[in-house]
């Protein structure tokens, strides 16, 4: 079981930043493709970024290319989404993903592809 936990939300207004972080429960944290989905009220869970075992792949949903930008620091166990230019549509939980990947370059960006979540952080961007 991996736990993973994710720090970094809050209210603020549009046009500003965040920077969420999920951090992993186990030291194991190279052998996982990453990713971020959100969820807002009344709407399913959806992807927003992805990254794979080494960092140096990345994909993007549209409405945040541009703005967002996905990252890990392998050697501190640690992914990140920089948020910048935030918009109130981006008003969500975002939670944090983690699943065994095989290859290298594998990028995920369905949930099923998932296996571990992390427990959600609400981000509120006010008008």
């Amino acid at each position: 079981q991996v736990l993973l936990v994710e720090s970094g939300g809050g209210l603020v207004q549009a046009g500003d930043s965040l920077r969420l972080a999920c951090a992993p429960s186990r030291p194991t944290f190279i052998e996982y493709a990453m990713g971020w989905f959100r969820q807002a009220p009344g709407r399913e869970r959806e992807f927003v970024a992805a990254i794979n075992r080494g960092g140096d792949r990345t994909d993007y949903t549209d409405s945040v290319k541009g703005r967002f930008t996905i990252s890990r620091d392998n050697a501190k166990n640690t992914m990140y989404l920089q948020m910048n230019s935030l918009e109130p549509e981006d008003t969500a939980v975002y939670f944090c993903a983690a699943g065994t990947a095989r290859l290298y370059r594998t990028i995920y960006i369905t949930p099923h592809e998932y296996t571990y979540w992390g427990q959600g952080t609400q981000v509120t961007v006010s008008s």
